[in-house]
Order: structure tokens, then sequence, then C-alpha cells
């Protein structure tokens, strides 16, 4: 799910405020610079050649710039990305690769949501592609963490794929901000959207890489982070035959009978002010937080999630799911304390409607995937428990018979939010190399170069200093 950007400036509230985030001090993922596709220079005619002519299939408006640079080096200051979409995922000395000339274009499929302000375009389902002049043969398509826009992989992995020579596409997912379940009809309208966004992008980023470079991809990969890692594993369920392989990193899971983050969350907000308060009642509290997925051992990142992530979670997504709970009252009341009528502090998912189950069940996963699948969590994600989400959906790949098509690899001390390694230098292991790792291993396996490390977890190095840890996850 990862940090989610507030809602644009002057957008109407509806019923109650929903309150501004106060994301303190977020620093985050920090990457090696990558190696560029092998590939000779081209002539100078062939650098974005045949930009007018290519064209986005159901786009209702597209525009495609010739870039100098196509990494964040130089969109940042050509105004063809957005920092405030990447701001808390990525670190202030994060490498950035460079020397990547190509085509960008940016633009949106029909919609009728306004709520990505990007390009003063005031319209969503925007999309971003970039089409490098050395291009490895091989396209990378992702959806974005939380609720944010196109650009919010930009540093964490459109800048290391664009590097070795992959085009790159990336969706808003069709409504963002922390009220994105206004959009749509019915309850989890929106989340579902989600989904068919990614599948007409892939669709369509096929089609123009095709226009491109004369000739179909011979590779797609999805790949995403948290919301975007949940994306991933819904598209090889559905739509295997768009893809090659993907990447899961920490996504969301989400089951019909549980468990989701709406099983794990109340409990945090039930039970995690108990446990600050101290007194005799803390010790209870802690083993109800373990209890219900919080592993011993992540107190201490136990405060930070309270004030950035927990409450406001639990509050939007079961506003989408089962918006009745709170009557008229919309996305309930911050931080309201048990006991409060329609807290979301006691908000039991097993004991709403059926209508509430079933409206999760639009969107739940299956494990029946089609392609090969690297997923990656770190054990301490307290977010996204691991317990209850990549675990669960490890067993449920092997109980679907699909086990042979998955490497699941649980890495020691990884976190969540990789900016946190940061905020605590030594005792939480950035997740952002082991990515890279993954998105490795899965080329060489469906390359036929060889298959990924057996189903694992990654132990922490025992002597490795903070810059190994930033560079280096072996998953062997």
């Amino acid at each position: 799910m990862l940090p989610h950007r507030p809602a644009p400036p002057g957008r109407p509230a509806r019923r109650i405020a929903l309150g501004a985030l106060s994301l303190a001090a977020v620093c985050s993922l920090l990457v090696t610079p990558a190696t560029a596709a092998p590939a000779g220079p081209l002539p100078p005619e062939a650098h974005c050649a045949g930009r007018d002519r290519l064209h986005v299939p159901g786009a209702a408006r597209q525009q495609a710039d010739c870039l100098a640079e196509l990494t964040t080096a130089g969109t940042v200051g050509s105004g063809h990305t957005d920092p405030a979409d990447y701001a808390g995922l990525t670190p202030k000395d994060l490498p950035t690769p460079t020397g990547v000339p190509g085509i960008q274009i940016d633009g949106y499929f029909p919609d009728t949501s306004t709520t990505n302000t990007n390009h003063g375009w005031q319209h969503d389902s925007q999309f971003v592609l970039r089409l490098p002049d050395h291009w490895n043969g091989g396209l990378v398509v992702a959806g974005t963490p939380g609720n944010r826009e196109q650009y919010a992989n930009d540093r964490a992995i459109a800048d290391w794929v664009l590097a070795r020579g992959y085009a790159y596409a990336a969706t808003d997912k069709g409504n963002t901000g922390t009220a994105f379940f206004r959009d749509g009809d019915r309850p989890g309208d929106a989340i579902a959207e989600w989904n068919t966004r990614l599948t007409q992008l892939t669709r369509a980023a096929h089609a123009v890489v095709t226009q491109r470079y004369h000739r179909p991809p011979d590779r797609t990969l999805a790949t995403g982070m948290s919301n975007g890692g949940y994306l991933v594993r819904w598209q090889l369920e559905h739509h295997p035959e768009l893809y090659d392989g993907g990447v899961d990193w920490e996504g969301s899971l989400w089951r019909a009978d549980g468990p989701n983050p709406l099983t794990s969350l109340p409990a945090a907000l039930r039970h995690y002010p108990v446990y600050a308060a101290g007194g005799p009642r803390a010790a209870d509290a802690a083993a109800a937080l373990h209890r219900a997925g919080f592993p011993a051992g992540s107190e201490f990142l136990w405060p930070y999630h309270h004030q950035v992530y927990w409450d406001l979670t639990q509050r939007i997504y079961r506003e989408e799911l089962d918006p009745g709970y709170d009557g008229d009252t919309e996305a309930g009341t911050p931080y309201c304390a048990s006991g409060t009528p329609a807290c979301d502090a006691d908000y039991t998912y097993a004991d709403r409607p059926a209508a509430v189950h079933r409206a999760v069940g639009r969107i739940a996963l299956t494990g029946r995937i089609g392609k090969p699948l690297i997923t990656l969590q770190g054990t301490l994600d307290v977010l996204l428990p691991i317990s209850e989400d990549s675990d669960v959906y490890a067993r449920m790949v092997h109980r679907a018979g699909r086990g042979s098509l998955l490497r699941y690899y649980r890495i020691e001390d990884g976190t969540h939010t990789d900016s946190l390694a940061d905020v605590f230098p030594g005792r939480l292991r950035p997740m952002v190399p082991c990515h890279r790792s993954a998105f490795t291993a899965l080329e060489r396996w469906i390359s036929g170069a060889g298959r990924p490390p057996a189903d694992r977890t990654v132990p922490r190095p025992a002597a490795a200093d903070q810059a190994t840890w930033l560079t280096s996850c072996p998953l062997r």
C-alpha cells in the first residue's frame, strides 16, 4: 500500500475532512546504478525517429516528446516527471543512472474521474510511456504504490530498468489520492479499476513498442510494490497471455474470507494505544498485536506506523469496500477511541454483511498464476504483516497447483517502506536491492538461463555495513 499522497488542494470535501498526513522525514529506496543495455550508438537521425507517427491505442490524449534523458537525471529538469509523486520513496543520495535518450509519451485514457492534476489535465487514467533509443527488446509495465500517480515508480524502478534498455510504461491506476474511494458507483469499483487500467496500458504499450521498434517486445514483465505488487499478482492470474513474468514486491493481499488489510489493521488501532500507554495492560496489548500478525521485534516501528499509516489506510480502504459501516460519515473518524460508535478500531471484518465480503471478492486473488512470478516481502513489514500477506499468498499459489511458477523470498529485517532503513540505520535491510536481484533472476528464468533459488528466507548479512545492504541482496 505504501505512502498515500494527500488529496490535491482545492478538492471539495464531502461530509467530513480526511485530515492531512504528517509524513515526517521519510527517506527511502536506495538503488545501485544499472548497466545500460548493450547496444551500439544510433545514428543521429535515428534519435526519436518516427515520434510523430506513434499512436497509443485507446488514448483520449497523448503528447510525445523527444528527450535527451529519460531518467530522472533529466526528466526533473525538463518537467517530464513529478518529484512530488515519488517523494518519500527514495533517499536523497540515490544514484541516478544517465545516458538514456529517447521518446516519452504522456497521456490519458477516457475516464470520468478527475483526481490526477498532473499537466493541469484534471483527468485520471493518466499514463507515461518511455521508449529508449537503445532498446534491449523488453517492456516493463508497472502500477503505482499507494494512491499515487504515474510517476511514483520513477526513482525506485523506472530509472533502473530504462538504463538496462527496457521500454517502460506506468499508469496512475485510474484514481488517485486519499479520497480514491469516491470513484465508482459501488463498493470495490475503484480498486477493480486499477486492474482494468493496467491491462489496458499493457496492451497499448505493446502496440506502441511495436510501432517504435518495428517488432513486438520479446518479453513483457510486470512489476510493482505494495498496491503495485497486488496488480502484478492479479494480472498474472487473469491475463497471463500479456506477460512473460512478474516481480511482486510486497503486494497487498485481498481475500473475501480474509486475511486482508481489513482484518489486521483494526487490531493495530485497537491495541496500540494501550501498548503505548504502558502500565499493566501493555504486555497483553503487545501480545494481541503479535497475534494479529505484527511480528515480535518490530515494536520500534509501531509508533511511526500508528502516526502515518495504520489509521488512514484502514479508514480509506474500509470506506471503499464497506462504506455503510460508519453511515453517512466519510471514511470514519481519525484516531477514534475504541468503544466510540462506528470506530474503525473496533471494525470486525468477519462480522460484516455478506455484501461486504462480495465487494472484497470482486478484487480478490486466487493464486492461480499463469506465468512465472517472484514474490518478495520483508519480515518486519508492519503495514501488511508478512504472515497475513505473502506467506498466505504463497500457500494459495501452491494449493492452486501453480507452485512451479512461483519463487518466494522472505527478506529478513526488510520492512514495507525502504525509507525507514535510513530512519533506523542498522536495524532494517533495504528491500530495493532485493527487488533488483529478483528482477534479474526472473530475466534468467524466463530466458531459460537458469531457475531461481528455491523459496527461502534471505538472511540479513552478519557483518555487512549500510552501504553493502544498499547495493547487494544475493538470493542464494
